[in-house]
């Protein structure tokens, strides 16, 4: 049994029956999708908007997120495989609305993310993404291809924590449903925010997972709180019962994300690294940058425990003559870092650290 499908394998034959969530079919039921009469469209006005073309024509194609309001957008039984993820609202709010995802019954959620980040967009500005699991495309639709199976239930929830209410957000949810893998692990995200960087401390993309998965992917959010060089930093990743050591040490921030000698001021967008400039410029005090690495060729195996680290360090350009050294020092940086980490793992997983609160997240 294999849930995989890629080119190797789109062609054969599959036990597995196609479903798909949006506002025209929020249950996802089979034969039942674009349906909406005026009195249960779940769309403001878009009755009036199709009043000549009548029932079929785009009645219910999005929903009103109220602040304060949580929305279940899945709420099914397994098994199954959650295939492509799409969604899009205004894109100032992407901080302020939070998906979570929970599999088979737990408590807690597997997913905890503000929507933005969780598709590698950050800073309150669109930015084109042409990774494999992740693609956003103008202006604002944002994707997700990163399979998700479960074996009992599924659900998915949006929750909007900000002050402002959305009137129009659109989502559709494609899934199969089939037989899933004894073996399948559970698809896992969660974000992290730290601002500043306590000086000489690590940033911590991810602590406390207890288990046996492999770690997918890193986006990481970088405002610069200094000028300079801020890319020297190592990301350290501490498997299985490592404690001061790991076992997997980088040698530079622009290098995990697939770059080298300061990116170059260059932008990239590709199937497993991405870098880009989102406001000002790399050496500006103020400088916004989002990067993002994806494991699908090379993931991070662990058994029993999983810990990443990332420095946030710099050069320091001036004054280094004057002490008589013969080259600049290293910088340790106090900047503003935000991250999703994506991994897999078995269930039950430990319970995430608690989500930074509206303030906390905001982006000013």
């Amino acid at each position: 049994m294999n849930t995989s499908i890629d080119l190797s394998t789109i062609f054969l034959k599959r036990q597995a029956e196609s479903r798909s969530l949006s506002a025209e079919n929020y249950r996802g039921e089979k034969g039942a999708g674009g349906m909406a009469t005026k009195e249960t469209s779940l769309t403001p006005g878009a009755w009036e908007q199709a009043i000549h073309l009548g029932r079929g024509w785009k009645i219910s194609p999005c929903l009103p997120l109220k602040s304060g309001q949580t929305l279940t957008l899945m709420d099914h039984e397994g098994p199954g495989v959650i295939r492509h993820m799409w969604i899009t609202f205004d894109q100032r709010l992407r901080r302020q609305i939070i998906l979570r995802i929970y599999w088979d019954g737990q408590e807690h959620p597997s997913v905890e993310c503000p929507i933005g980040d969780f598709f590698c967009q950050s800073w309150g500005k669109d930015q084109n993404i042409t990774a494999l699991p992740i693609n956003v495309n103008p202006k604002g639709g944002m994707n997700c291809f990163f399979p998700m199976p479960f074996r009992k239930h599924a659900r998915i929830t949006v929750h909007n924590d900000g002050a402002a209410d959305i009137q129009h957000f659109f989502y559709t949810i494609n899934y199969t449903l089939e037989a899933v893998p004894d073996d399948c692990l559970y698809f896992h995200a969660q974000f992290r925010r730290t601002n500043p960087i306590p000086y000489r401390e690590v940033y911590t993309i991810l602590d406390g997972v207890k288990g046996h998965g492999h770690y997918v992917g890193t986006f990481m959010s970088w405002q610069q709180n200094t000028s300079g060089w801020w890319g020297e930093g190592e990301i350290k990743m501490y498997l299985d019962g490592d404690r001061e050591w790991p076992t997997i040490c980088g040698t530079g921030t622009e290098d995990y994300f697939g770059g080298a000698w300061c990116f170059d001021e260059s932008n990239y967008s590709a199937p497993y690294f991405g870098f880009q400039h989102v406001v000002g410029k790399s050496g500006q005090t103020g400088a916004r940058m989002t990067l993002y690495r994806f494991h699908m060729q090379d993931p991070v195996f662990f058994k029993q425990d999983l810990r990443i680290t990332m420095q946030a360090l710099g050069w320091r350009d001036h004054g280094w003559k004057e002490l008589g050294l013969p080259n600049p020092r290293y910088h340790a940086l106090q900047d503003d870092l935000a991250s999703v980490a994506y991994w897999y793992q078995t269930l039950p997983h430990a319970p995430f650290p608690m989500l930074p609160d509206r303030e906390a997240r905001e982006i000013i």
